[in-house]
């Protein structure tokens, strides 16, 4: 359970899940495929709603696209589509869990090219957590001229809901950017 007296963001509610995510996975730097490519989902599903709307539905979204078997979801089919998009714990729009598939396809060619999603996705910082300073959320910027630069590379490559906004959120939900405001008890522990 977080602890509630912590100086934190001021981004999560009071909610436990949000707060465990803020305290223990955001801006934390990730290099496992899988997860990686969990984030991606999320981040695409994100799109137009709330953070913690996804994130309650996080378990749903794992167990709908097979625990993030990449093979398993570049293999759907349209019925298996069509079974996701009947499941009540996700968002259930057809050109998201459409782009979770094409994604999915999207990914693994990456991994072919560049030995892994890693490599690719943490070249764009050289392998190093980019540390901001700043005071309050209000600072933190909703997109940056590198999170356009990874939105078109991925959008040239065939990915699907990969916007500039959306991708600055995955570069700070996979720590690629430690955005956590210098006061928070994260700043310094997220590399």
């Amino acid at each position: 359970m977080p602890e509630m007296h912590l100086n934190r963001c001021s981004w999560p509610t009071q909610d436990e899940q949000y707060l465990a995510y803020h305290d223990q996975e955001w801006g934390r730097p990730v290099h496992d495929d899988k997860r990686l490519f969990e984030q991606l989902v999320l981040e695409g599903a994100q799109a137009g709603l709330s953070w913690i709307t996804i994130l309650k539905r996080r378990h749903h979204y794992k167990r709908v696209f097979c625990e993030y078997n990449l093979e398993k979801i570049a293999a759907f089919t349209d019925q298996d589509i069509a079974f996701a998009l009947r499941d009540k714990g996700i968002i259930r729009n057809r050109l998201k869990v459409h782009s979770v598939v094409n994604n999915a396809k999207k990914f693994i060619a990456v991994q072919q090219e560049f030995g892994s999603f890693d490599t690719y996705i943490w070249g764009f910082v050289g392998g190093q957590t980019m540390v901001n300073a700043f005071e309050t959320n209000a600072d933190v910027p909703a997109q940056t001229p590198l999170s356009i630069t990874i939105a078109k590379d991925l959008k040239r490559r065939g990915f699907k809901f990969v916007g500039p906004i959306g991708m600055y959120a995955y570069m700070q939900s996979i720590g690629m950017v430690n955005d956590h405001i210098k006061s928070c008890f994260c700043y310094s522990k997220c590399c």
